[in-house]
């Protein structure tokens, strides 16, 4: 693995690999032409400092052109870069215009060798620039000494600084990636988490539908059987009984009142059973959406919209209850279509407050006299539905007059206990 920073991003890493694999030659061999065309009439001078400039070019050569893989390898590295160091350093110190390269070694001490090791490099680099720079002082005086020492350091000092703040920012990016990929993988988590528990509660919830479903199949199970089976049965036995005494009238009379009495009375028992049945819309649903099923399919089915609003906090309540509700919102629907067929609103209210439930349901219909009309329209009619209401301790009002429409208002308390309970 390269051991290059990764501070910037990856595309801007290949932009940079030009510097430290093509721009040292090329630095390279300027300066050599350089220097032949300065010291072209010195020739054992020109002969060092080119064999230096090649001594320089072959050692990144098989360092680090020819072996890409010991890019990785910081000790390698370190001596690479400690050899350029010191050939720069000779360099500078026989002529000052090598100083044009030390951007070059720059470029090596800053992305090659990892935090905090470059800091000792990038001084040896600063070093080479302050030397280059310092071309003519009197190094055999305090004063020049002093001079040369605070030239290394202007080098030295902000280049090693810059070193520093390059890993801070380094360190920052990281983190912030970091930051950045928990958040989303956090955010990826919650999601999953979200979405299970949701697949978790309706799975909750039609199971608990489910098993209403299924206790109310099993509680008709047991009224079949030990109601009508057990009704059906007696019936067969008076019947059979019957026939068997045809030469008594008085015993044949007897039986068959028998068998008539049984047969009433599983036919009361079947009408109670089913009384106690659950709507449909109730199967499905809370009371405030099986009312508003219901107003959806008269409005559909008798082509007049019906405007239905729920108020308040929706909560269960007894079976019975919404069962008495939903009876009401039906029939009071039922009503507008054959009392009030030339109404051209209606609306249904379902209203919870702390204390009670209530149910209106108005219309912009004709209007009636209740005292006339209560009684009167047979069915289930005015009177069944606030014997229903009444029943469950509430009460039901009626608004009308003729040509003033007409409003139905049903109210149940809202802590009714459970039927037998």
């Amino acid at each position: 693995m390269d051991n290059w920073r990764m501070a910037a991003p990856a595309g801007w890493e290949r932009r940079l690999l030009p510097m430290i694999t093509v721009v040292p030659y090329v630095l390279l061999a300027v300066m050599a032409a350089l220097t032949i065309v300065v010291k072209h009439d010195q020739p054992g001078s020109l002969a060092l400092d080119l064999a230096l400039c090649a001594a320089a070019a072959v050692w990144k050569l098989v360092l680090f052109t020819l072996h890409p893989q010991w890019r990785g390898r910081v000790g390698v590295m370190s001596v690479f870069i400690a050899g350029l160091i010191l050939f720069g350093l000779v360099m500078v110190v026989r002529d000052p215009w090598f100083g044009v390269y030390t951007p070059a070694l720059y470029f090596y001490a800053f992305r090659i060798i990892g935090w905090p090791r470059e800091l000792y490099f990038i001084a040896g680099v600063a070093v080479v620039a302050g030397t280059a720079q310092s071309a003519g002082l009197d190094f055999g005086t305090w004063m020049g000494l002093l001079e040369y020492l605070g030239v290394l350091a202007v080098n030295v000092v902000p280049m090693c600084l810059l070193a520093w703040l390059s890993e801070v920012g380094a360190r920052y990016y990281a983190a912030r990636e970091t930051a950045l990929r928990e958040s989303r993988e956090a955010n990826a988590r919650l999601a999953a988490a979200l979405a299970e528990n949701a697949a978790l509660q309706e799975r909750l919830v039609d199971q608990a539908h489910e098993t209403g479903v299924l206790d109310e199949r099993a509680r008709m199970a047991r009224e079949i059987h030990d109601v009508l089976a057990q009704g059906l049965t007696g019936i067969v036995t008076q019947l059979q009984a019957a026939e068997q005494a045809a030469d008594d009238p008085a015993a044949w009379r007897r039986h068959h009142a028998a068998a008539t009495a049984l047969a009433r009375e599983s036919l009361t028992e079947a009408r109670r059973s089913v009384d106690e049945l659950r709507p449909e819309p109730l199967e499905s649903g809370r009371l405030a959406d099986a009312v508003t099923e219901v107003a959806a399919k008269w409005s559909a089915h008798h082509s007049l919209p019906v405007q239905v609003a729920v108020t308040g906090e929706t909560r269960t309540m007894p079976p019975q209850a919404e069962v008495a509700l939903l009876r009401v919102a039906q029939e009071a629907l039922a009503n507008v279509f054959k009392h009030a067929s030339t109404a051209t609103r209606v609306g249904l209210t379902l209203s919870y407050t702390d204390r009670q439930v209530v149910l209106d349901v108005r219309d912009d219909g004709p209007g009636f006299d209740p005292d006339v009309r209560a009684g009167h329209d047979g069915g289930f009619g005015l009177v069944a539905m606030r014997q229903r209401i009444e029943a469950l301790s509430g009460a039901l009002r009626i608004e009308s007059e003729v040509g003033g429409g007409t409003g139905i208002s049903a109210c149940l308390p809202a802590d009714m206990p459970e039927a037998g309970t």
